[in-house]
């Protein structure tokens, strides 16, 4: 089944509703209070998490009872049978869930559609900075507002004399650093989640590298949106991310990018493995 831009368009405004479902019930949570516990791998995990998943999976049932969902948290037997899924939601329900621990406003709602391995619809949904994000393959890429007004949005084309160069609010790492000197002059742009993708779609920021793992439910639906937006999303070898395709969920090192006339991968060699080589998780 090949999804027409004609589909994925009806289905963006009813997936804009259900992340803002979400949004909602998790800013009940965190105005009124939660705890934290950890999970296998040390991360956080909230009563907020749940929620949002239990609301995004009922509703994306409803929307599309065919297709499957895989989330953040998701039952351990759904990633046992995600390979044979051609076309699936991908969905973090609360990505920044570190930042949402530290309540500085930096959480987003993630949700993808990807088919054939790429993603073709993605809405990312900041909920405390009551922003958000949407695209669809073919149909373009647009932010709306805290007062409710819709944009178009595109990246900005060519590269300034100082680049804009995003990191994570949580994670430092001191390689990358090095490998960015190579870029010249820079201003450095620190945030949370996968609102990270929509700044560099809008064309507030230039660059965003990210050396190490991260998981595929992290980055597919700000993927989409900077695809849509005039953008690019790589490994260290210059190939796109690609989602669902391998053992694990794991993606390699990456650079998201704005200016398509530079070969970033080939300017910031040593960033780290392609996605072949990725351990599974």
């Amino acid at each position: 089944m090949f999804l027409s831009p004609e589909q994925l368009s009806a289905w963006l405004p009813a997936v804009i509703e259900i992340a803002d479902t979400a949004a909602r019930e998790i800013m009940r949570i965190y105005q009124a209070g939660f705890s934290v516990t950890l999970k296998d791998d040390r991360s956080p995990l909230t009563e907020a998490d749940l929620a949002a998943q239990r609301i995004i999976g009922t509703a994306l049932h409803a929307l599309t009872p065919q297709l499957p969902m895989l989330g953040e948290e998701s039952a351990s037997e759904v990633f046992a049978q995600r390979r044979g899924w051609d076309t699936l939601w991908l969905v973090d329900p609360l990505d920044g869930t570190r930042e949402f621990v530290k309540r500085n406003g930096e959480f987003s709602v993630n949700i993808a559609l990807v088919q054939h391995h790429e993603p073709v619809l993605g809405v990312v949904c900041g909920p405390a900075r009551s922003v958000l994000y949407a695209a669809a393959r073919g149909c373009g890429a647009i932010r709306r507002d805290p007062d409710g007004s819709q944009s178009p949005i595109h990246v900005c084309l060519t590269a300034p004399a100082t680049l804009r160069v995003l990191g994570s609010r949580s994670h430092g790492d001191a390689v990358l650093d090095r490998l960015l000197q190579r870029l010249g002059p820079q201003a450095r742009i620190s945030v949370g989640s996968a609102l990270k993708f929509g700044l560099l779609a809008e064309g507030s920021a230039d660059l965003y590298v990210r050396r190490g793992p991260t998981s595929e439910w992290d980055t597919a639906a700000g993927h989409a949106v900077v695809l849509e937006a005039g953008g690019g999303v790589v490994d260290p070898a210059g190939r796109p991310l690609r989602y669902n395709a391998g053992d694990g969920l794991i993606n390699p090192s990456f650079v998201a990018y704005a200016d398509r006339s530079r070969d970033w991968a080939a300017q910031l060699a040593g960033l780290g493995g392609s996605q072949n080589d990725v351990p599974a998780r």
